[in-house]
C-alpha cells in the first residue's frame, strides 16, 4: 500500500469509536506506533488486543503484522539512531513501570515471532545446514552479536563456518563459493547495506541463502531462498534481538538433534581438552 497513513485517514469516517481511537493514535504517532507490538499499541489506545486485529484486517492487511509492516516502511529508513533515542523517552516512562514494559515488549517480540514462525522454511534451513560443505554467516554492526553467537556453536556443529563482517575482505574469503555452501544473512532495520551487497552476491553465486530478518519488507528477503523472520520491535535506539537470539537457539537445538551422534562425539573429545587445558573454573 503506497500511503498507508492517507488509507487510514480516509477510511476514518466510517470507522466505530474504537477503531477511530486507533486510527487517530498512530496518526498522531507516526513514528513511535510501527515500532508498537501489539500489546502496547492496544494498551496505548486502551482497547483489546482483538481490536487491533479487527482495524487492521477492517484496512485491507491479514493482520496487524502487515499493517505494522506497511507503517514501518514509511518511517524506518527516516528515523535516525537520536530520533529512536527521542522515541524511547516518550514511550517509556522514567518510573519502575518503564523498565517492566521493556521486558513486556521483548516477551510480545518472543510470542509475535513463534506465532509467525514459517515451519517449512525453518525445517528447510536446519536441511540446508546439516547437508552444506561451508556456511558463511554475513552480520554487521549490532547485527554481529547475533552472528558471532551463531557461529560459535555451529562450529561444533557443522565445522567450517565462518563469520564475515568486512566487507574489505570478502571477496578473498567467498572466491571459491558455490552451490553446495550455504550463507546466512543477518540484518534488521535499519539494514547495513553491505550485508545486502554481499547477500545478494551469493545468491548470484547461486548458494543457499537464509536471511534472519525483522518481516518481509527486508531487502534481504528478495535473495533469500529461505526466509526466517523474527520480531525485533521495540520503540528505542537500540535493537531487540530477544527473539531473533531465541529463533537461532531453536536451529541450533534442531541442527544437533540431526547431528546428535558425530555432535556427541566430537563433545568427548572437546571435553578431554578443556580438561588438558583447565579452560573452565571449578
Amino acid at each position: 500500500m503506497e500511503n498507508v497513513y492517507k488509507h487510514i485517514a480516509e477510511r476514518m469516517s466510517s470507522m466505530s469509536k474504537s477503531h477511530v481511537k486507533i486510527a487517530e493514535f498512530i496518526l498522531e504517532n507516526r513514528h513511535t506506533v510501527p515500532f508498537f507490538t501489539i500489546d502496547k499499541l492496544a494498551k496505548m489506545t486502551e482497547v483489546s488486543d482483538a481490536t487491533v486485529v479487527r482495524f487492521a484486517t477492517s484496512l485491507g492487511f491479514k493482520g496487524y503484522p502487515h499493517l505494522q509492516q506497511a507503517l514501518q516502511s514509511s518511517v524506518q529508513q527516516q528515523l535516525t539512531t537520536t530520533e529512536r533515542l527521542k522515541m524511547s523517552k516518550d514511550v517509556y516512562d522514567d518510573n519502575d513501570q518503564g523498565v517492566y514494559d521493556v521486558f513486556l515488549d521483548d516477551s510480545a517480540n518472543i510470542r509475535a515471532t513463534l506465532e509467525n514462525l514459517d515451519m517449512k522454511a525453518f525445517k528447510s534451513a536446519v536441511e540446508a545446514l546439516v547437508k552444506a560443505k561451508s556456511v558463511y554467516i554475513i552480520a554487521n554492526r549490532s547485527a554481529v552479536s547475533l552472528g558471532t553467537f551463531l557461529q560459535y556453536y555451529l562450529q561444533f556443529l557443522l565445522g567450517k563456518v565462518e563469520l564475515l563482517h568486512s566487507i574489505e575482505t570478502v571477496s578473498e574469503r567467498l572466491y571459491d563459493l558455490g552451490k553446495e555452501d550455504v550463507v546466512i544473512g543477518i540484518s534488521f532495520s535499519r539494514y547495513t547495506k553491505s550485508t545486502v551487497q554481499v547477500f545478494s552476491y551469493a545468491h548470484q553465486k547461486q548458494a543457499t541463502t537464509i536471511a534472519i530478518t525483522d518481516h518481509l519488507l527486508s531487502p534481504l528477503i528478495p535473495y533469500a531462498d529461505i526466509p526466517l523472520t523474527a520480531s525485533s520491535q521495540m520503540p528505542t535506539f537500540i535493537d531487540s534481538f530477544v527473539a531473533p537470539l531465541s529463533l537461532i537457539n531453536a536451529l541450533l537445538v534442531s541442527i544437533s538433534k540431526e547431528k546428535e551422534i558425530d555432535f556427541q562425539e566430537k563433545l568427548e573429545v572437546l571435553e578431554n581438552v578443556w580438561d588438558q587445558f583447565d579452560v573452565f573454573h571449578k
